[in-house]
């Protein structure tokens, strides 16, 4: 059976050279980089690979340039080398086998890969916690991706901000299962801080913030069904932005672990994650109207009406257990291992 890599690179080379836009990682930015300079006759045949030397030259970590040049070797422009490192396969001119190709003006430019990388591990997180905690392996994380550890840590700290991660007595990544129970007290807390932190926030946030929210939520709603970007800047519009205006840090302090609560909204074409569209319809109509209660300066009944929209979302959000309980679980990703 072909490995991950090789079949990763196959389905890279089908795509050609990468392009600035897309989210390829730094092993398949490496492995076409390298590939066309063998076709293109700037490295040689006989000529010398070491995965320290593709690292340092192209700005990249060992480790995906290890698993390019393991990559190129399985495709078979690449052979192990007497020692160490890889040599370019074909006929080598006189004098040339075992020189160490020049890399120099080749580089990889710096990409958003963490940016892509987080939003995979973001969403197969909020599959997995509906099932059963567990645990991420910051080592194979950083391998599975092909990236530096240090980036696979920065990932998993942003996650950790917003409650999705979290470590264990032993200093192990870990993301723990969401219960109805944990997701009923959540929803608890948020009906009781969050109409109290819009009636704080009503007299510092301005008419333009409020236009434009209401603004997004018609464009969501005349667009409909609407893309995950669209839906997530709704939510986060209403219980995020314009409740940080509170005065109250304490109150945002204590919202912001309701926030994990959010993160499943950015993945809603997932079937795993989610919810009807005429459910989903009928909360952003909600969203609307607490908005012009707000631009006429109804802040009491606007409070009231979002205290009733996160009671009725509580219903909406359970939704996915009842989902998941009818679908089967698929194998995890190399990064991942059940807990308990």
């Amino acid at each position: 059976m072909a490995s991950t890599e090789s079949r990763t690179m196959r389905a890279t080379e089908t795509r050609g050279r990468a392009s600035p836009g897309e989210n390829l990682s730094m092993q398949q930015r490496a492995y076409l980089l390298l590939k066309e300079m063998i076709e293109q006759g700037r490295i040689r045949p006989g000529e010398k690979l070491l995965e320290v030397q593709v690292a340092r030259s192209f700005g990249i970590s060992r480790s995906p340039a290890r698993h390019a040049l393991q990559a190129l070797c399985k495709a078979g422009m690449l052979r192990d080398s007497v020692g160490r490192g890889y040599q370019v396969a074909g006929k080598a001119q006189d004098g040339v086998k075992g020189q160490a190709a020049s890399l120099e003006g080749f580089t990889i430019a710096p990409s958003h890969q963490w940016e892509r990388m987080y939003k995979e591990v973001e969403q197969e997180l909020c599959i997995r916690i509906l099932f059963g905690t567990v645990r991420i392996t910051e080592e194979r994380l950083a391998d599975h991706f092909g990236v530096s550890r240090t980036v696979a840590r920065d990932v998993l700290a942003r996650m950790h901000s917003v409650g999705l991660v979290g470590k264990d007595k032993l200093g192990h990544w870990h993301a723990t299962r969401v219960t109805p129970t944990h997701i009923k007290h959540l929803f608890e807390l948020r009906c009781l801080l969050e109409p109290e932190a819009l009636r704080q926030s009503a007299p510092f946030v301005t008419r333009q913030q409020l236009e434009s929210a209401l603004d997004g939520i018609e464009q969501t709603l005349a667009a409909y069904p609407a893309r995950n970007a669209a839906i997530d800047r709704a939510e986060t519009d209403l219980h995020i932005d314009l409740l940080s205006h509170c005065p109250n840090r304490e109150i945002l302090h204590a919202l912001s672990r309701t926030h994990l609560l959010f993160v499943p909204t950015r993945y809603l074409s997932d079937p795993y994650l989610s919810v009807p569209d005429d459910i989903l319809r009928s909360a952003f109509q909600e969203h609307q109207q607490i908005i012009e209660l707000l631009l006429a300066r109804k802040v009491a009944k606007a409070a009231a009406r979002l205290h009733d929209h996160i009671r009725d979302a509580d219903v909406r959000w359970l939704r996915r257990f009842e989902i998941t309980a009818q679908m089967p679980q698929t194998p995890l990703p190399p990064y991942l291992s059940p807990v308990g």
